[in-house]
């Protein structure tokens, strides 16, 4: 029936915002996140809707992404760091990315298995979200899902990356705060400069700091950090020594998110930060539609300039410039 389609919208978003005679509800949001997932890309008149209603309500979560090698203790750090953020009374919302199923395309669910200390938490919302093969250690539905978990209310929204080695850095592009985890045993310091991550972290917390090398691993990254040309008002990222397995040290951590947040605002830099992301989220969504619309009504013609290009009959810029016109 006409209009029964946005009263159905109003009344999901509304739900999962906690809304007059809601308590915003766990399955309204994990419902408007499959609308990102299903969309992969591809935005319909649903989703389209969805977020113009989230939009004038976004802007309010602290987005924090962490990331770091395989096996430095991502998920047990992002379990243990939730239950401090619920100590201090915030809603926390989880967005783990893990790796693609080689046979569903889904994700391997593995970061919520160590979630399960909040699994029973009306004011922790944790979904997992498959990488799909995309190299960056994200999926492209990960910013719209952001998206969702600030505007229906979350106070901290934490994205856990699949930690893919040197690509592991997009995260700095999607995140307020990138907090990035070390541990002793997994590389020095020349490492650690290879892989980027000297460029793109915020914080960065030693994990598993009870072990052998851990006091190496600090004073070696300290050294690395110091090096670099700052001005005075530049921010200067602390390095932690933690332990998420004996939760020592996570007081520390949450207090330097906290300072981070606040320079951000301060200096004018968090403003900058969300233009960018924003500019790269509609960048995303204008090459995604291109892309549907060249599958969908083109794709005769994508193929005849690829025979001409591939023939020698038509340079490749020619061959774009005639399929964007």
């Amino acid at each position: 029936m006409p209009g029964r389609r946005d009263i159905e919208v109003a009344d999901l978003v509304e739900t999962a915002r906690g809304g007059p005679g809601h308590r915003g509800s766990p399955r309204a949001v994990a419902r408007l996140i499959s609308l990102v997932e299903d969309a992969d890309g591809v935005a319909g008149p649903l989703l389209r809707e969805v977020m113009a209603m989230l939009s004038p309500h976004v802007g309010s979560a602290h987005v924090i992404g962490l990331t770091g090698a395989p096996g430095v203790g991502k998920s047990t750090t992002t379990n243990a760091l939730v239950g401090e953020l619920r100590r201090a009374g915030k809603r926390v919302g989880v967005l783990a990315v893990d790796p693609s199923s080689p046979f569903s395309g889904g994700a391997l669910l593995g970061d919520r298995i160590r979630m399960t200390d909040h699994a029973g938490d009306p004011g922790v919302y944790i979904r997992s979200m498959a990488s799909r093969g995309h190299l960056g250690g994200l999926s492209w539905s990960t910013p719209q899902a952001i998206r969702v978990l600030d505007g229906v209310g979350f106070d901290v929204v934490l994205v856990e990356t699949v930690g893919v080695g040197q690509s592991e850095v997009e995260i700095a592009g999607l995140a307020d705060t990138t907090v990035v985890l070390l541990a002793p045993g997994m590389g020095d310091g020349i490492q650690a400069a290879k892989a980027g991550i000297l460029e793109v972290g915020d914080v960065y917390a030693i994990n598993k700091s009870d072990r052998d090398g851990a006091t190496k691993v600090r004073r070696d990254l300290r050294s690395m950090l110091a090096l670099g040309t700052r001005d005075e008002a530049a921010w200067r990222p602390p390095v932690l020594a933690i332990s998420a397995q004996s939760r020592t040290g996570l007081d520390e951590l949450v207090e330097s998110l906290e300072k981070h947040r606040t320079w951000l605002a301060e200096s004018g830099a968090l403003g900058a930060r969300r233009e960018r992301r924003a500019r790269e989220e509609i960048e995303a969504i204008a090459v995604a539609s291109l892309r549907a619309r060249w599958e969908q009504g083109g794709r005769e013609g994508l193929d005849d300039l690829a025979a001409a290009v591939a023939g020698g009959t038509l340079d490749p810029y020619a061959a774009a410039d005639a399929l964007l016109g």
